[in-house]
């Protein structure tokens, strides 16, 4: 299936800033993220440290690749696949009862607790990546096609921010109006 390039390159931009975006929420507060990563209790402590230490830098790998053509459609599914992975992980904590640890989505200055609508989250992430890796028309691109692929991916930065910060403050707005 080939579609165009706007779409793949605009989706591809967008995971690479969510995931350098993550990345460097854990590079800045590295105790944070390992504690986050302990409290899902998914890996035994041996491994918690050199995780802490190399998921930031995979992030950031990742998201890199994002931004070659060449490397785009293999990274995107990296992308993908950790993007699932995360998913899965507060899905067995939710199956789990385990909802009241810090998701770690937004970084050290936005607590969430884990919730089924991060996984729709991470749902629409997972499709972007997957849109990202899809081989695209190939058609010569001009100066309007790259300020549609900013604005698009802007567009979808702009409203992924606004559902995190509803997601972060969805349990304190809840307490404001008394549910």
């Amino acid at each position: 299936m080939h579609i165009d390039p706007i779409y793949v390159i605009a989706s591809a931009l967008a995971i690479a800033v969510v995931l350098a975006s993550a990345a460097t929420h854990k590079l800045r507060a590295p105790a944070r993220f390992r504690n986050q990563l302990e409290d899902y209790q998914l890996l035994p402590n041996a491994l918690l440290k050199p995780v802490a230490r190399m998921l930031p830098l995979a992030e950031l790998g990742i998201a890199l690749a994002l931004l070659v053509p060449a490397s785009r459609p293999l990274a995107a599914l990296f992308a993908a696949t950790l993007l699932a992975l995360y998913a899965a992980a507060i899905g067995f904590n939710l199956w789990r009862g385990r909802s009241d640890i810090d998701c770690g989505c937004s970084g050290p200055d936005q607590a969430q607790p884990l919730r089924p609508v991060l996984l729709a989250r991470n749902g629409v992430l997972v499709a972007l990546a997957l849109l990202a890796s899809v081989a695209p028309q190939a058609r010569d691109l001009g100066l309007f096609d790259g300020f549609v692929v900013i604005a698009a991916s802007a567009t979808a930065l702009f409203i992924h921010a606004a559902a995190e910060g509803l997601l972060a403050n969805g349990p304190r707005l809840l307490k404001l109006i008394g549910r």
